[in-house]
């Protein structure tokens, strides 16, 4: 079982670097938009959809995380016990555990105010609002 655990960790981890990469060119797009979008009200709405879309892939690369620490869990044990977690159960773990309407919603919200996802994007507002650029 140990074998299938590792290579879901693998896979699993492969795609948690990946949402940091889109996280990061959602971030670059903002800052773009900041500079060439000359209408400060369309800017300032882009900023805010691309706000919340790295909210969205925060929250994705947030569920990956919790398998990953499940599987790390179940290897530990593994190890120790000769027993541990089931591999390969990332979605049916989500589904079981998966939030509906407002819980979802404040999901995403709650990923929009962590500090690495909102520090841009008060600032380029600031910039936009103030004329900085």
């Amino acid at each position: 079982m140990s074998a299938g655990l590792q290579q879901e960790w693998l896979a699993l981890q492969g795609q948690h670097e990946r949402y940091e990469g889109l996280a990061l060119g959602v971030k670059l797009v903002a800052f773009a938009a900041t500079v060439l979008v000359p209408d400060n009200t369309l800017a300032m709405l882009l900023l805010a959809l691309l706000w919340l879309q790295e909210a969205v892939l925060k929250t994705f690369q947030a569920r990956l995380g919790e398998r990953l620490l499940a599987i790390e869990a179940g290897l530990r044990a593994d190890a120790s016990e000769g027993q541990g977690a089931v591999p390969m159960q990332l979605h049916s773990d989500w589904l079981a555990r998966r939030p509906r309407g407002l819980a979802l919603v404040a999901q995403y919200l709650k990923s929009a105010l962590r500090p690495t996802v909102a520090l841009p994007y008060p600032l380029l507002i600031g910039l936009i609002a103030f004329g900085g650029f």
